[in-house]
């Protein structure tokens, strides 16, 4: 009889747990925004990190995350998500740890690089399962997993400020936030996983290479990461430095910004199929130019912020909707499909941190966010060409 209830597949329990398992992986991409001057004092002596060195550490992450992403795609047809799952959970865990003890900024990164490594394998394998368990209404189904990822964000940001706010510092943030990844790796043990693909077999990461629509895909969530990502990682540095708010405040201004692209995304969850995907992609790319723009030269500082916490809403539906659409295109293209556009998309996300703090050192950072602008600039045309191609019915 056990073994029996062991086989069985809960669609609706392992929808809502790999729902918790995105906010756990936002643990390793939210944690250090907050603690940028914070850790520039604690690791960069009297002088400080620069601004290279702490956009180094964001950009370190994404590239553990992008390297456990490649790695795992092929692994994930293979064997199934299951293992991965919990070994994404546990990676994060021994992070948190880790980086709570770190005794420099050489261990520090090595450490970055581990969490963004374990947060990679759970974003490989979370959302083909998602996809695998809500067929009718991948859309909405991927909005609302990735809408967890800013609730994630928000309960690390203010459980940072909280925690920085009560004297326990980077250090004590890092294991305040423990239980939730431990709490996964047990619950996971105990459920059944969907195969990747139907029946009829994967198609082949060669073959949709081939296909002209895929590698504009790719590009597409490529800039999706790029803009959603460089504002998410500068914001309270920005807020602090160059807008001369309180750490508080910047702090706040980031938890304001992931709660806004919750909501955007929960907002794409509720319309479901009512509005053309492309058209709201096409739509939030133009805006968070506008947005972008105005956050980084309104002479207010106090519009300028709020024009950079409403980009949040705007942009939050172009990574996970390009998702979806992708697998509507491609039904059966499993884990490794999945893989090579979340690899994408966080490239993005590794690309334009960087990029801003580069910009920053050579000018400001008003000119460093700004660069950010030129993503979602560069996306609107492509998705609409996407979305023009798909209305035609090519099979490309």
């Amino acid at each position: 009889m056990s073994l029996k209830k062991e086989a069985i597949i809960h669609p609706r329990l392992l929808t809502y747990l790999c729902y918790g398992a995105m906010m756990s992986l936002a643990i390793g991409l939210n944690l250090l925004p907050v603690f940028l001057t914070t850790l520039s004092e604690l690791f960069g002596g009297a002088d400080g990190l620069t601004q290279e060195q702490l956009g180094r550490l964001g950009a370190i992450a994404f590239l553990g995350l992008a390297v456990g992403i490649v790695l795992t795609g092929p692994l994930a047809d293979r064997w199934g998500a299951k293992p991965f799952a919990q070994l994404g959970n546990a990676m994060i865990a021994g992070s948190l740890t880790g980086m709570a003890f770190a005794p420099t900024y050489t261990t520090l990164g090595i450490w970055m690089f581990t969490l963004g490594l374990g947060a990679g394998i759970l974003d490989m394998v979370l959302s083909p399962v998602v996809a695998a368990l809500n067929p009718e209404r991948r859309a909405v189904a991927m909005n609302w997993l990735h809408s967890f990822y800013c609730v994630g964000a928000v309960v690390t940001i203010l459980a940072g400020s909280l925690a920085l706010r009560a004297g326990l510092g980077w250090r004590g943030s890092c294991l305040v936030l423990l239980p939730l990844p431990v709490g996964l790796l047990v619950v996971f043990a105990s459920q059944r996983f969907p195969a990747m693909t139907s029946e009829g077999g994967r198609t082949p990461m060669s073959a949709l290479m081939k296909r002209g629509w895929f590698v504009a895909a790719l590009v597409a969530i490529f800039l999706g990461g790029a803009t959603e990502l460089g504002m998410a990682q500068w914001l309270p540095a920005y807020a602090e430095r160059s807008l001369g708010f309180s750490q508080w405040t910047a702090s706040m201004a980031l938890l304001a910004f992931s709660v806004a692209m919750a909501l955007g995304r929960m907002v794409i969850g509720a319309i479901g199929g009512k509005w053309n995907s492309f058209q709201i992609m096409a739509w939030g790319c133009g805006l968070t130019v506008v947005l972008f723009i105005a956050g980084s030269f309104l002479p207010s500082p106090v519009w300028a912020l709020v024009a950079c916490v409403a980009a949040g809403f705007t942009g939050s539906c172009l990574w996970p909707t390009m998702l979806a659409v992708t697998a509507d295109r491609y039904p059966d293209g499993g884990a490794s499909m999945f893989g090579a556009l979340a690899a994408l998309g966080n490239a993005g996300g590794i690309f334009m941190p960087w990029l801003v703090g580069f910009i920053a050192d050579r000018s400001d950072l008003h000119w460093g966010l700004a660069i950010s602008a030129v993503a979602p600039l560069v996306m609107m045309p492509l998705v609409m060409w996407l979305g023009r191609s798909v209305r035609a019915g090519g099979r490309g």
